[in-house]
């Protein structure tokens, strides 16, 4: 299955140019069945990697603009009365699908962004009193504006936390954007994005990922890294055992796009700021001193000792 997924991130790179890591990362949060928060400014081809993914995997594929008139219904659906049946009739929301892309999810109100919290964590809706399970798999990547931005709210912490990753696009290198330039003046590039893979293949590579060993001295390493987090001076609010999960779950996604199926140090160290980063906050002392949270990860990443498993 590995070959599978070179072919997927192939197919996203046909549209997405000169984001390697990014397209690798957002496959490895499918693989480890989570979601994904990408800050960034507009047009640097967020909504591009969204769609990329969905043809490259035949996904159904559905998309909201949040702004703050957004409801939680617009999300989760509605029941209608029907005068001829005389029966309530349920009528889908946007999240009822495969990979549901969150556009500027930091512009709506927190009633909206909370309508996503039970469809994120547990893959169902419930909507008067009746629950639904969404297709799977289930994937929600979502966008946010950086904070500061006009018109944007910080998301609450609860929802921060149901987000496997956080991933920045960033601008592109000139010769990366001249290669974007010419790609657009013909054929629109998603539409050269072929299907490779359908629901069931990327279920099968996600029970095969889940299957990836992790020994007892990984996941002490794992637990470690978390811990000292919450013991940070630095910082005020450490990564709960949620992150420690989500850790473990992309470290397996990286060992099985390695091509292995045991979990290495440098699987958990590859992923460890994009999974912790966004879980934690910062102590007043650290903003005084101009201390970035990456700056305090790499120093954990450094002082907890990591055990000696060869990769």
């Amino acid at each position: 299955m590995q070959g599978k997924a070179s072919q997927i991130m192939n197919e996203v790179k046909k549209a997405v140019v000169g984001k390697d890591a990014i397209v690798c990362k957002v496959l490895m949060v499918i693989l480890a069945q989570g979601h994904i928060l990408l800050e960034d400014i507009p047009g640097v081809g967020k909504t591009t990697l969204a769609l990329a993914f969905s043809k490259a995997m035949s996904l159904d594929y559905k998309r909201i603009q949040f702004t703050p008139d957004v409801m939680p219904t617009d999300v989760t659906g509605f029941s209608i009365y029907n005068k001829e049946t005389g029966k309530l009739e349920y009528k889908p929301g946007a999240a009822l699908c495969n990979l549901f892309l969150a556009d500027e999810i930091n512009r709506t109100s927190s009633k909206t962004q909370s309508a996503l919290l039970e469809v994120m964590e547990e893959g169902r809706i419930t909507v008067d009193g009746t629950t639904r399970s969404t297709p799977k798999p289930y994937i929600v990547i979502a966008t946010q504006n950086p904070v500061g931005s006009a018109g944007t709210q910080m998301l609450p912490e609860s929802q921060l936390d149901r987000f496997m990753v956080r991933l920045t696009m960033g601008y592109p290198k000139i010769s990366d954007e001249i290669e974007i330039l010419k790609r657009k003046q013909g054929d629109d590039p998603l539409d050269s994005v072929r299907k490779v893979v359908d629901a069931q293949a990327i279920l099968n590579m996600q029970n095969e990922t889940d299957a990836v060993y992790i020994s007892d001295d990984l996941y002490a390493y794992i637990a470690r890294l978390v811990s000292a987090t919450r013991e940070n001076s630095m910082i005020r609010l450490g990564a709960s055992p949620r992150g420690s999960i989500a850790l473990a779950r992309m470290a397996q996604a990286t060992a099985y796009l390695s091509g292995r199926d045991y979990v290495v140090p440098k699987d958990v160290q590859f992923v460890f700021r994009d999974v912790i980063e966004h879980r934690i906050l910062l102590s007043s002392q650290a903003k005084i001193s101009n201390v970035s949270a990456g700056a305090l990860l790499e120093g954990i990443l450094k002082e907890v000792p990591a055990p000696s498993i060869a990769g």
